[in-house]
């Protein structure tokens, strides 16, 4: 069995995610390849995670290919969590997991209709689908408020788990739009605000046909190894959501071969994938909160020193602004209410590691310009930073 070392994994990270200035590219679509899927729960983190990768940072070419192009598509996919990725990769994971989202966002819509008690079902929501969808292809593009000014319906408001202590009144506006942009029939468009912003407009779009499940899985499993592998079976479930013999058999299928790591462990590459790759010079990135490099795996240690956790996740697991050097994260960024980039190491990285992560925050600065952002989950380190 081949092995492959935590510096090689450091090493093929910085290659294949695009991260040092000889693997830049010009394209977002590119750098989205290369990453699989880019988090898009918080809408700056498209632009951030594209542009620290393009060797010419550039907004208003994520905008195109977003909103214009349309070759890079939101969908509600892995995890029921928000993400972007290439066109020509939509299809595999509406197959793997979108369509399943879009099905349980139904069923639990239904049943939530059922409970309240007023009569409203499945013809309902039908009916309030295509009124939705009738108005938005009149106007072309709408927001939520706007589709629910016009089409009454979407007024409508329900109690959901009644009798229970956290019983709640809602709106249906924004589970029907959910729902109908899970299944495909509308997409997000552009913000109403800059491209930090979250409150998209929505725009008509047709379903996509979507290839057969197992076929799906397989061929997004073998696209995930090029780029995140070595990969334990428990790394690849967490990133994708799918059940362990799911897994599985897209492994089998794909013929992925196994690999032993530095810690004894074994661990899955793409057939072939098993030579060692040369070294590239030392590198350092400003990377931003839920950025894949930080998110692709669910045991991160190759790259992420445990004792710098605590001041880099939130609550609820999901990490902050990171600092990179050479293949680790060696600490964490924020930008301040003046737009100064602002960082903090967390690891002794030496004068040379100093001087390349300041020409990165100058890098950074340089194209944000006016912009502000603020992630959507705080992390400890990035709320010390911004006080």
């Amino acid at each position: 069995m081949h092995r492959i070392s935590d510096e090689q994994r450091r090493i093929r990270l910085a290659g294949r995610h695009l991260l040092t200035p000889a693997t830049r590219t010009g394209s977002p679509v590119a750098v989205a390849d290369a990453l699989v899927a880019l988090h898009a729960t918080d809408a700056a983190t498209v632009f951030l995670s594209v542009c620290a990768r393009l060797r010419t940072p550039d907004v208003a070419a994520v905008e195109k290919a977003l909103y214009e192009d349309v070759s890079l598509v939101r969908l509600l996919s892995m995890r029921n969590t928000l993400f972007v990725v290439p066109e020509a990769l939509a299809p595999r994971i509406e197959a793997t997991n979108a369509r399943a989202v879009a099905a349980k966002e139904r069923r639990t819509l239904l049943k939530h209709l059922a409970e309240d008690g007023q009569g409203l079902d499945e013809r309902w929501l039908e009916a309030t689908e295509q009124a939705t969808l009738a108005a938005l292809t009149a106007r072309g593009t709408a927001t939520g408020s706007e589709l629910s000014a016009a089409v009454p319906a979407l007024r409508t408001k329900i109690t959901v788990f009644p009798g229970k202590k956290y019983e709640a009144v809602q709106g249906v506006t924004t589970r029907v739009i959910r729902i109908m942009a899970a299944e495909g029939r509308i997409r997000r468009d552009r913000p109403r605000g800059s491209w930090t912003s979250s409150q998209f407009r929505w725009t008509a779009s047709e379903p996509r046909p979507a290839p057969a499940t197992a076929e799906a899985q397989a061929e997004l499993a073998l696209h995930w190894l090029r780029s995140y592998g070595p990969a334990s079976e428990a790394d690849l479930k967490w990133w994708t959501g799918w059940g362990l013999s799911q897994v599985r058999k897209a492994l089998a299928a794909v013929g992925a071969e196994e690999v032993r790591l530095d810690d004894g462990s074994t661990a899955w590459v793409a057939p072939g994938d098993t030579g060692p790759e040369p070294a590239p010079e030392p590198w350092a990135a400003l990377l931003p909160a839920l950025d894949p490099s930080a998110m692709g795996w669910a045991d991160r240690g190759f790259h992420l020193p445990a004792e710098h956790r605590a001041a880099l996740f939130d609550h609820s697991g999901n990490i902050g602004p990171t600092v990179w050097w050479d293949g680790r994260i060696v600490g964490g960024w924020a930008q301040r209410a003046d737009g100064e980039p602002v960082w903090r190491l967390l690891s002794d990285t030496g004068r040379d590691a100093v001087s390349a992560i300041e020409q990165e925050a100058s890098r950074l600065a340089g194209w944000v310009g006016e912009a502000r952002i603020t992630p959507r989950f705080r992390t400890p380190l990035e709320r010390e930073l911004t006080a």
